[in-house]
């Protein structure tokens, strides 16, 4: 499956989609999902380079998460801003990681980018706690390159 447009069902990005929603319920940070056919570059250096291209540095706490998946090259990475970055450990993002590395080694990519989103939103909570005063600076569809 080399195919962007194959990594995931219709029915299933629906499912990231409300994950994501039900995720940001809960945390004032913002989490977006970035599919590619691949990367010639390390995981994280284009996770980086996507992050700002999708102005996700541009949250006015700077806490936005992407997940950033290369399809073909088999590869991802989880990119944090700063705001999230100055109050954690450095192994913050390992555990969320550890959770999608098994579910895409099984070929189950949609639970590997849910359970993604999931651990990534209660990482979040900690930190960054649902604000009444909260608005949904980013949006939560899947982005593609």
């Amino acid at each position: 499956m080399s195919k962007v447009e194959d990594f995931l069902t219709k029915a299933e990005e629906i499912e990231v989609v409300e994950a994501i929603r039900m995720a940001e319920k809960n945390t004032s940070g913002e989490i977006r999902i970035h599919l590619e056919k691949r990367t010639d570059i390390a995981p994280i250096e284009r996770a980086m380079a996507v992050f700002h291209e999708l102005k996700m540095d541009e949250t006015q706490l700077r806490n936005g998460v992407i997940i950033y998946v290369a399809v073909k090259s088999k590869q991802f990475a989880i990119y944090g801003d700063k705001g999230i970055n100055d109050k954690v450990n450095k192994d913050f993002w390992n555990i969320t990681k550890d959770i999608m590395v098994g579910h895409f080694k099984n070929g189950a990519n949609k639970l590997a980018i849910v359970e993604g989103i999931n651990s990534t939103g209660e990482q979040l909570k900690k930190h960054f706690p649902f604000d009444d005063n909260d608005i949904d600076e980013l949006s939560n569809e899947i982005s593609k390159g």
